[in-house]
Parts: structure tokens; C-alpha cells; sequence
């Protein structure tokens, strides 16, 4: 009988042979840990009802966000479909209804304050690139130097969510930044990293820039509850208000479905312009 230890092994060869991200392989395998520490029982003996338990536990516990209940739940029904190829009923293990509240996002004159305030010129190119184009925080720190295009100002995004490549906007103003940080920081390393990590043997960790943009927007007096996330989100709302397309932002943030997008049609200001047929009524009453 393989212990706790040789089954996550074994997990987590599964999800690399199925080249799931990194992020989702350290996700999976941390909850499923966490799954059979709770349990304290041998694999063979596990079945619906200890993962609806357990799931049950994590909800009545209040602690986790509904998605992060949803992701426990995803890394256990890999871990019994795959690794121990065993078959659930999984109309006993519901995943929840996420909710559809929208993400606040920084207006025009927040972005402007915020990189305004920043002094620091590598934290600085990580909220341009972040804003003016888009992309997510892991897209930002897996950045090499020859993926920054200034002749057809494009950035190349090797990667991405869904391991897709793809092409998006290089701002004149985020150029400007890049060029100010290379002379100041010079980041030769031989993978080519734009943004290494201090030892140069990896590129800088999503942590690391997770907390830059915690600590500048507090130094900016800003109090939204927002993230290095949201200046994505800003990018595409901004775009959107500035007369881009829906299926060109689709594009740009690199989305698998127009639906994701579609979110974005709520963020913007659509009303600007807009006259109200009550007002056109009147006019003609």
C-alpha cells in the first residue's frame, strides 16, 4: 500500500504529464494533502463521502472563499479520477455557485497617482507593463528581455493561461520605463530574464511583485481593495471606454472565451454620451 507520500508523488507526476500550470500543480497537491491529513485513513478505504465531509467541514469553517472551496474540490476529483483511477459520483460533490460580483478597478486618475508616486523604476515597469498591457502577474515575471518588441511595439507573451502564446500592446510610456530600468539595473542573467530574481537563477517571484503594488498603493493614499490584478482589469476597462473592441480586448488578454471578456462591458462607463429616450420624449412632448 503506497503511503500518503508516494500517492502525492504520484499526483503530482500526473499533473505535470497533463503540463497543467505550475501555479494549479502547487494548488492541486497542497489541497489533496491537506484532504488525506484530514481523513487518516489509508486511500484504498477514502470515497465521496470523506471528500463531501471535508468539503462540508471547509464551508461550515467559514474561512475559504467559495473558489478556494471549488479548488479543493477540483484537486480532489483529480486525485481519485487520475491518480488512484477511481470513479466518484460527483452529483455528490457540488461546486459552488460563484458569485458575480464585479472587480473594482483604479480610475484613470488612481493608475496616474500610483505610478505617479512610485520611485522604485523595476516596480514601476511592473505596473506599466500591468496597465498598459494587461497582463497577469505571472505573465509579468516570466517576461525575457527579447519578448519586448519596441520596433512593431508589441510585448510577446510566451505562455499564458492555457499555455497560449500571444501578442499585446507596448506603451510608449512603459518603453520609456523599461529602457530608464535597463540602464539603472543592467539585468544580464543567462535565461534572459527581464525581471531575475536577486541570485539571477530564476525570474522574480509573483510574490514579489504582488507586495511592490501592495506597498505603492498604500504610499498613494488608496484604500479600494484591489490588487496588481486590477491594473489588467483596468487596461481592458480603459480600453474599452477609449472605443477598442470587444473581440481586440478578447485578443489582448489573451481569453479563451468571449464570455470572460464580457465582464468588462459592465466596468466601463457606457452611459458617457448616451441621451436617455425619456429626455429625447420630452423633447418631443
Amino acid at each position: 500500500m503506497e503511503s500518503n507520500q508516494q500517492l502525492l508523488a504520484r499526483m503530482s507526476l500526473d499533473i505535470k504529464m497533463r503540463g497543467l500550470a505550475e501555479n494549479t500543480h502547487n494548488v492541486y497537491v497542497r489541497c489533496v494533502r491537506k484532504f488525506l491529513e484530514h481523513c487518516a485513513k489509508p486511500a484504498d478505504d477514502l470515497d465521496e463521502a470523506d471528500a463531501r465531509d471535508y468539503l462540508i467541514q471547509l464551508m461550515q469553517d467559514g474561512r475559504l472563499a467559495t473558489g478556494s472551496i471549488n479548488m479543493h474540490n477540483s484537486a480532489i476529483r483529480f486525485f481519485f479520477a487520475v491518480t488512484l483511477n477511481r470513479t466518484l459520483n460527483y452529483l455528490q460533490l457540488p461546486r459552488f455557485k460563484k458569485s458575480k460580483a464585479l472587480p473594482e478597478i483604479l480610475s484613470r486618475e488612481e493608475t496616474q497617482r500610483l505610478i505617479g508616486e512610485c520611485l522604485n523604476i523595476k516596480h514601476k515597469s511592473f505596473f506599466l507593463i500591468a496597465y498598459g498591457g494587461g497582463l497577469r502577474v505571472g505573465e509579468i515575471a516570466a517576461l525575457r528581455t527579447k519578448d519586448i518588441d519596441s520596433k512593431s511595439m508589441r510585448i510577446f507573451v510566451r505562455a499564458g493561461k492555457g499555455k497560449k502564446d500571444r501578442y499585446t500592446l507596448l506603451s510608449n510610456e512603459c518603453l520609456c520605463t523599461l529602457r530608464e530600468y535597463w540602464t539603472i539595473r543592467r539585468p544580464n542573467n543567462s535565461e534572459g530574464w527581464l525581471f531575475p530574481s536577486n541570485d539571477m537563477r530564476a525570474h522574480v517571484k509573483t510574490a514579489g511583485i504582488a507586495d511592490a503594488f501592495n506597498t505603492w498603493i498604500s504610499r498613494a493614499g488608496i484604500t479600494k481593495d484591489v490588487t496588481i490584478h486590477s491594473l489588467r482589469h483596468g487596461f481592458a476597462t480603459h480600453l474599452l471606454e477609449d472605443g477598442a473592441t470587444i473581440f481586440q480586448i478578447k485578443e489582448l488578454l489573451g481569453h479563451a472565451s468571449l464570455n470572460s471578456t464580457a465582464v468588462y462591458l459592465h466596468l466601463a462607463n457606457t452611459t458617457a454620451g448616451v441621451v436617455s429616450p425619456a429626455d429625447r420624449y420630452v423633447q418631443y412632448g
